[in-house]
């Protein structure tokens, strides 16, 4: 080492070891890059932070002036609605149609009441049971107060009855004709709907949402995406006319997390410090993390997934022999992995009842060929069994090799109990349904009545002043005019019968019962239910059934609501046309050349002014109605029920003016049973 090398050096003492100059630079940058390590996520984590503060204060202010917007809107449709009725122009069923739109239109209201001057309900949305209307303290207290201001009030939230109920604020909106209180209309909001309804889904999805009183007591909340962590959280103060609201929300985000950006940080800092020196060794190093990376990200990204998966997943070998479960199976079967992995039928998840299925399918399996689709029952590890769907795909590897079996396993317990209460839904359905078509003949049951009872009166008054006569005295009294009474008296009585019986018969409840019958004995059966209706309206009925008709395997109820709301929507569609036009025909012929299943058709024909067609596209839709008062359900259940025997139900335009609804059965069987109790239409 020469001189001049000898004074370009200079060395460090540390223990074990000397360190020359050259290698200052490298120290430096280490130092630097530990230093930016430190600092440079925490900025980023705290500048994030502030961020995500600020868009929380943002969005709970968007909504708070949401909230005061449609809280707003629906004051002032009900100081419109006051001003109409203190005019007198909104009473009865108007006030009532208009006060059931602004609800249906404003889902955040719970109820709307309109009480006169001694607090008595004249008009409520929800048919309120009681003559007055139940209020809390501080509801009684908003509504004196209002009165007293003659200015709308709110109350302050207060549990409803029975104690401990759903929390609820009301507003009352004082009524004045002149100078004299008249009473005032109460609108109730359900403080759940007010969440519910007013905040957006997608606000409710990152933050915990909650209101509170005046007393800073939180009265309701709404954590759809889970609870808040108490991180980014801010209040806001409403202030209603009456009441005081807080409207505090919560962010489900966590604090922003400092290892991600200690990564990035590492690599951009090593790979510039580092590079003039360690140059090769980096390049190297940077390779082999650069594929390892890689590898981690997919195999995490996989692993993740799969994990996330509510779809259990299973695969297996050629020789049936599990390969592979997710934890979604795992706790599908309850059965931890490594007591599944290697495991060679029988299976500890197959139900003993059901053995001779699965060694079916496994031996199918074998030879190569699967079912894509299937359902059956799987056993828990505590012996509970439930319904799955199972999707069998070939397995194959990276060469194009078939190495096995993937299965992916759905539970569908939650939707066949789904399936179960939507049938039992339909059913309770169609006896509301026949409940309402009740009310709507109870009206014209007692002019009904009335005709045959009021002839059972005369016939019998005729028959006693025909034995209190001096006829009867003197022995010249004609038995015959005696016995055409009392003949004349029964049949009216028979008649008062079949009415009463008919009634009783369409309104009773059970369950739905297939049987043999008779097209001809059905019609027979609701016409006098038909009849009473017609008269109603002054509308002639035509019969025109082919003799001879073969009997339908069905429900005879049901056919019988069927049929009878069908007329019922024909009588109602003629009260607009000329009295003469006003018949409704009822037709039943055997069609035989729609397959090889003979069918009965029953038409029912009116006069009225016919379908549009723009109503026509959507007359079987559900909740669709052209009547005012109509549930839009009667057409539906029809057409299901039709469905469901195995019929149609079309319409068509009647060419003489009017539609016609034609429903096609097909002929009972002779080798099937005639009833089959447990067969239900849903």
């Amino acid at each position: 080492m020469n001189d001049r090398t000898r004074h370009l050096k200079f060395s460090f003492n540390f223990p074990g070891r000397r360190l020359t100059v050259r290698w200052l630079l490298p120290i430096f940058l280490i130092l630097l890059f530990l230093t930016t390590l430190l600092w440079l996520p925490w900025q980023a984590q705290r500048m994030e932070s502030n961020e995500r503060q600020e868009q929380l204060i943002a969005d709970t202010l968007w909504v708070e002036q949401a909230i005061r917007f449609q809280l707003g809107s629906d004051e002032e449709s009900l100081r419109q609605i006051a001003s109409e009725v203190a005019s007198g122009y909104l009473s009865g069923p108007r006030l009532r149609e208009r006060l059931t739109t602004l609800m249906r239109n404003n889902r955040e209201l719970s109820r709307i009441v309109r009480q006169d001057a001694d607090g008595n309900i004249l008009a409520s949305t929800d048919d309120a049971p009681s003559a007055r209307l139940d209020l809390s303290a501080r509801s009684s207290d908003a509504a004196q107060h209002a009165r007293q201001t003659r200015a709308p009030q709110y109350s302050q939230p207060a549990p409803t009855p029975p104690p401990n109920g759903p929390m609820q604020m009301d507003f009352h909106v004082p009524l004045y004709n002149g100078e004299h209180y008249i009473g005032s209309l109460v609108a109730s909001y359900q403080m759940g709907n007010i969440l519910d309804q007013m905040v957006p889904w997608w606000f409710a999805q990152d933050n915990e949402i909650s209101l509170s009183g005046d007393d800073d007591t939180i009265i309701v909340r709404r954590a759809a995406g889970g609870l808040g962590r108490g991180v980014y959280t801010h209040s806001h103060l409403m202030e209603l006319p009456g009441a005081t609201l807080t409207l505090h929300t919560n962010s489900i985000k966590s604090a922003p997390k400092l290892l991600p950006n200690l990564l990035v940080g590492s690599v951009v800092v090593l790979s510039l410090g580092l590079l003039w020196s360690l140059w090769a060794l980096w390049r190297d190093i940077n390779r082999r993390l650069a594929a390892e990376g890689a590898l981690r990200q997919q195999v995490s990204f996989r692993i993740a997934m799969e994990n996330s998966l509510l779809t259990g997943l299973r695969a297996r070998d050629l020789d049936g022999r599990i390969t592979y479960v997710n934890p979604a199976f795992c706790q599908m079967v309850g059965t931890p992995a490594e007591q599944l992995i290697g495991k060679l039928p029988p299976m500890p998840y197959w139900a003993p009842e059901a053995m001779y299925e699965y060694r079916e399918r496994f031996a199918k399996v074998l030879a190569g060929t699967v079912t894509p689709q299937f359902e059956t029952i799987f056993q828990r590890a505590n012996g509970e069994r439930f319904p799955v769907l199972i999707f069998e795909s070939p397995l194959v590897d990276d060469s194009g090799k078939h190495t096995g079996w993937m299965g992916s396993i759905l539970d569908i317990s939650d939707r066949k109990r789904v399936e179960d209460l939507n049938r039992q839904q339909q059913e309770k359905l169609q006896a509301s349904a026949r409940l309402a078509s009740m009310g709507e003949i109870a009206s014209t049951l007692a002019h009904e009545l009335n005709q045959p009872l009021a002839a059972i009166s005369s016939y019998t008054s005729g028959a006693l002043n025909i034995l209190n006569g001096e006829a009867m005295q003197s022995g010249q009294v004609d038995p015959g005019i005696l016995r055409s009474a009392l003949e004349n008296a029964n049949a009216q009585a028979q008649r008062a019968g079949q009415i009463i019986r008919s009634v009783h018969a369409f309104v009773k409840k059970r369950e739905p019962i297939r049987e043999s019958v008779r097209i001809q004995s059905l019609i027979e059966g609701v016409i006098p239910l038909i009849e009473m209706q017609a008269h109603q309206f002054f509308v002639g009925i035509q019969l025109d059934i082919e003799p001879g008709l073969p009997p339908v395997n069905a429900d005879r109820m049901l056919l019988e609501q069927v049929l009878f709301n069908l007329t019922r929507n024909a009588v109602e569609a003629m009260q607009t046309v000329a009295p003469e036009r006003r018949i409704l025909r009822v037709q039943a012929t055997l069609d035989k050349t729609s397959g090889a299943t003979a069918r009965v058709v029953v038409a029912v024909i009116d006069c009225g002014p016919g379908i549009p067609r723009e109503i026509a596209e959507r007359l079987f839709s559900p909740f669709f109605s052209t009547k005012a008062e109509g549930m839009g359900m009667g057409l539906n259940i029809c057409r299901t029920t039709i469905e469901f025997h195995g019929g149609t139900l079309t319409h068509a335009a009647n060419p003489a003016g009017g539609t016609i609804f034609t429903f096609s059965l097909p002929v009972a069987v002779e080798s099937e049973g005639s009833t089959d109790a447990s067969t239900r239409p849903y």
